[in-house]
């Protein structure tokens, strides 16, 4: 069943969350994991996208965790996660098993599985290779893989929304993207981002951002702009088809993935419910956590 909200542009103001985290490590599938944990109860799993880390669920964990053993992890390449240096360490079945084995490390035997972006589109496999482990799915302006693979190849607004995957595949990504103190991504917090945002993900960039930029380039992705060649992962190619009951959030906002990604997702989600801020950018849960947490809080219920 596809039900498609818009929901009001307004939130009650979040109340501010605890900054005395939980951290833990685990050892799965051959590397060791950095995640964050809050209260007790059934898990839900956060999966975060680039160039973010577990940092960016902050305002979701203790909200969540008042009824759910709510983990935010740092997935493998990213912050204080082990960094494979090899490109096809990063492969989409990979972070997949990472997931898989963290869930069981954790207890769980069915879980909620929530994903932003790079983590949207893990969960969106994860939930096509593992159906059985999930209650509920929840991704926030990720596109299902094989739609995006669609809107790659004829989209030329896609295409052109994209044109940044041609340089995070490439040699010089690193050295474009830190240079000035890592100013072009500092730039992405410049709506939603405080000081001491700016120092929490400084201080993981710091870290090495080469683990991020290999989740585009194990999966080949570039965008057939200026004549490059597209050619995606399998992976990322094949029909996805989705049984997990999904909750989609989307900023329509988003520059760098657009709405043509929401045409016909019902095809490939038995049971969805799309929900649209229309205000919204790419950067959603920064911007409007008390709202997302709400949305969130209905799905489960």
């Amino acid at each position: 069943m596809l039900r498609i909200l818009c929901l009001a542009l307004f939130a009650v103001p979040l109340i501010a969350a605890t900054t005395q985290w939980n951290d833990r490590y685990a050892e799965v599938n051959g590397v060791k994991l950095h995640y964050v944990e809050e209260g007790r109860g059934p898990l839900i799993l956060f999966l975060h996208g680039f160039p973010e880390f577990w940092y960016e669920w902050k305002d979701l964990l203790p909200e969540l965790g008042k009824d759910h053993h709510a983990v935010a992890l740092d997935m493998r390449g990213y912050n204080l996660s082990d960094k494979p240096e090899k490109v096809e360490a990063y492969a989409v079945p990979t972070i997949i098993e990472d997931v898989r084995a963290l869930a069981g490390k954790l207890g769980a035997k069915k879980f909620v599985l929530v994903g932003h972006d790079w983590g949207g589109v893990i969960a969106w496999a994860f939930a096509a290779a593992h159906p059985e482990m999930l209650d509920k799915l929840i991704i926030v302006n990720a596109p299902h893989p094989t739609v995006f693979r669609r809107e790659l190849a004829s989209n030329p607004n896609q295409q052109k929304a994209s044109a940044y995957f041609n340089l995070f595949t490439s040699d010089a990504a690193e050295a474009t993207l830190s240079q000035n103190n890592f100013a072009a991504l500092t730039g992405l917090l410049k709506s939603w981002g405080t000081d001491d945002d700016r120092k929490a993900y400084i201080e993981n960039w710091s870290r090495g951002i080469s683990g991020g930029l290999n989740y585009y380039r194990a999966s080949r992705l570039r965008s057939p702009v200026g004549g490059a060649p597209a050619d995606p992962s399998p992976t990322l190619s094949n029909a996805m088809i989705i049984s997990t009951p999904t909750l989609v959030i989307w900023g329509e906002k988003d520059t760098a993935l657009l709405t043509g990604n929401l045409d016909g997702l019902e095809k490939y989600v038995k049971t969805l419910q799309v929900v649209r801020i229309p205000d919204g950018t790419h950067w959603v849960i920064h911007e409007k956590p008390a709202l997302v947490i709400e949305t969130m809080r209905k799905f489960l219920n």
